[in-house]
């Protein structure tokens, strides 16, 4: 029989971020979320409570952990703020897990140290302004090899934590020749760019409708120059590379997710408790016991498929087609309970000093990043044997 009951390390571990994010994330990140402010303090106190190494082992720095503790992190964050988390899941599954992955041991050695710290970012040059789900189709960046260095020329857009103090790398995706091929063969690489290389120019940051306390930028590159070695994994595998990359971020996302679905009901539950209304509290009345308790379900369910997914491929199981499920259901719970999470605190649920409002902001970009919901359900398809027509 399958069990989702946390163990006692995973348990703790839980409780450690549950406190961590009402303690230290929700008295102060409203106050960022207004003012479009990145959390250095907080992401720091992150990085000293061992987040940002999580899944990699303690050679690098990490807490010898696995991807279900990362997740697990992720959904206590996002229960109070989606900005933090984002950046913790930017920073782990497209920063530093791809130099994991598929980085020689010396790009190990260089980056994950600092980056498993916390103490500095990774990000992952993927989406480009002309581009979206279609990302071969749409991509227009290049990489040539000229001499001991390659030159990469382009841009990239919607990249997060590509911009701040403590960013170190960007792993960008480019159209490369490479040792032996043509630059007609147009095969797709995977680069390291360090911040602050000649060429490589970091865009102002967004003003977004949510995700206000994060990092999103666009990045230019023009003739930027980056040694040789800074290819990660094999030339010409850069697109597979990013497609197991993610596969395991939309386990990290739909974690996130069911955070924030889960974080809807915590606020209600205590609104519900404290407002009254026609002489009654709110709780009283059984249009609201109705619309929390299918909020309350959503959230359970959301939380099921992430678990589902991230046990599989914590053990090294199959889990594409869970982690699209994953990844749908659990963006759907979020935006559904945002929108019920509003309607219950009514006029004070179009308040930004309320979290409910933050939250609602932040749900629909959780159907777009990381793969769109239609882009799920095209997974799921292809993995029950449904080939596209035409």
């Amino acid at each position: 029989m399958v069990g989702f009951t946390l163990n006692d390390e995973q348990e703790a571990l839980r409780s450690t971020v549950e406190q961590f994010a009402r303690e230290v994330v929700a008295p102060v990140i409203g106050g960022h979320y207004e003012r479009g402010e990145f959390p250095y303090d907080v992401v720091a106190r992150m990085g000293k409570l061992g987040l940002f190494g999580l899944p990699f082992p303690e050679q690098y720095g990490g807490m010898g952990g696995d991807y279900f503790a990362f997740c697990l992190a992720l959904h206590e964050l996002a229960r109070v703020d989606s900005s933090v988390a984002i950046t913790l899941e930017a920073a782990v599954a497209l920063g530093a897990m791809p130099i994991y992955r598929f980085g020689t041991m010396a790009q190990k050695d260089r980056w994950l140290p600092e980056l498993c710290l916390g103490e500095r970012l990774g990000a992952f040059g993927l989406t480009e302004p002309g581009g979206g789900s279609d990302i071969p189709g749409g991509m227009r960046t290049t990489a040539r090899l000229d001499g001991d260095y390659w030159q990469i020329d382009g841009s990239k857009a919607f990249i997060t934590n590509s911009g701040t103090a403590i960013t170190s790398v960007v792993t960008v995706l480019a159209w490369s020749g490479g040792p032996g091929r043509s630059d007609a063969s147009r095969d797709i690489s995977a680069i390291m760019v360090p911040a602050g290389s000649p060429g490589l120019t970091v865009g102002p940051e967004y003003s977004k409708v949510g995700w206000c306390a994060s990092d999103t930028r666009e990045l230019a590159f023009t003739a930027c120059r980056v040694p040789r070695e800074n290819l990660l994994g094999e030339c010409g595998r850069g697109y597979a590379q990013f497609l197991q990359t993610l596969d395991e971020g939309r386990v990290a996302i739909a974690a996130l997710s069911a955070g924030l679905a889960a974080g809807c009901v915590d606020e209600c539950l205590r609104y519900a408790r404290e407002r009254t209304a026609f002489g009654h509290e709110l709780g009283h009345y059984q249009a609201i016991q109705f619309k929390i308790a299918d909020m309350a379900a959503r959230a359970h369910v959301a939380r099921l498929a992430w678990y589902d997914a991230a046990a599989r491929l914590t053990a090294g199981e199959p889990f594409k087609s869970q982690a699209a499920i994953a990844k749908l259901t659990c963006a759907n719970a979020a935006m559904d309970n945002a929108r019920d999470a509003t309607q219950i605190f009514g006029g004070y649920g179009f308040m930004n000093e309320f979290p409910v409002a933050r939250f609602y902001r932040d749900a629909k970009v959780l159907e777009i990043g990381e793969g769109t919901s239609e882009v799920q359900r095209m997974v799921i398809a292809r993995q029950l044997g449904l080939a596209r027509s035409g």
